[in-house]
């Protein structure tokens, strides 16, 4: 493992290696989720390399910027089970020198969803993926499913931008009660935890709903916000039924795919979830 914390050193290591790279942006504290995607990397490129980042582009006023978990120790000794992995963990000022006045913003993807909750949110994502992208010169980048918005994003950036990369997602990992795997989990007190598998049973009550021919989005997005209520602990942002590609919020009668998603608070973590139906798992 090969850990650079500048960007001159990274490009030094890139230019080393011939062959195709496999590129995992992250913002650390790294759970089974992310060594997924390293993983993936890994075993579909010739070299991989990850980046350990918390970007505070995308993070709001009064979003948890300073309070967002970080252990790099802890992140780099999962990552030195793999052989030839360049790591990549700059700086804020490396990444943002003095006099920083270049954004890249994705007009309407951006939004709806997390976009109208978390203005400038997906600003700050497209602008350092794309700077990413830049220092690190991938063939291919991974991505979860959790975060479905973002994924699109990212691959409407790629197509406009003409990026030469390949933009994968990974199925969400989740834990056995279903859970979705995130950084944020780890602000659940113990009570909130057994509460916060809510938001993936609320999913698979409108999952099954559409397998049984329901095609209504109210009835979908009814039936998610009962099993939500029936959770005291739950403080529902947003329940969501949108088309998958455009992301727009779905009236009437469901005509292709769609993502189901939600945004929901227990205790001090905001968790997000998403399924998408209508197309093969």
């Amino acid at each position: 493992m090969i850990v650079c914390e500048s960007i001159e050193a990274l490009r030094a290591e890139r230019a080393r290696r011939t062959g195709s790279l496999g590129f995992v942006p992250t913002m650390g504290y790294l759970h089974e989720g992310h060594m997924a995607l390293v993983q993936r990397a890994v075993a579909e490129n010739d070299h991989a390399a990850v980046s350990i980042f918390v970007n505070p582009l995308q993070f709001g006023e009064n979003e948890d910027f300073g309070a967002y978990p970080r252990d790099l120790e802890r992140d780099l000794a999962l990552l030195s089970a793999f052989v030839d992995l360049i790591v990549f963990t700059p700086s804020v000022e490396a990444m943002y020198p003095h006099g920083f006045q270049t954004y890249v913003q994705v007009e309407a993807l951006s939004q709806g969803l997390e976009g109208a909750r978390r203005p400038g949110h997906f600003r700050g994502v497209a602008t350092v993926v794309a700077k990413l992208f830049n220092i690190v010169q991938p063939q291919r980048a991974y991505f979860g499913q959790k975060d479905a918005q973002q994924l699109a994003v990212i691959r409407q950036m790629v197509r406009d931008l003409a990026f030469p990369i390949e933009v994968i997602g990974v199925p969400t990992v989740r834990a056995a009660d279903g859970l979705a795997l995130s950084s944020r989990n780890s602000y659940l007190t113990p009570e909130e935890r057994a509460a916060a598998p809510v938001l993936y049973r609320a999913l698979c009550a409108a999952q099954a709903r559409y397998a049984e021919g329901e095609r209504d989005a109210e009835a979908l997005r009814a039936t998610m916000r009962a099993v939500l209520a029936a959770e005291p602990l739950a403080h529902v942002e947003y329940v969501s039924v949108a088309d998958a590609e455009t992301l727009q919020e779905c009236e009437g009668r469901l005509c292709g795919p769609a993502l189901l998603s939600m945004a929901v608070r227990i205790g001090r973590a905001r968790l997000i979830d998403n399924i998408v139906v209508g197309v093969e798992q």
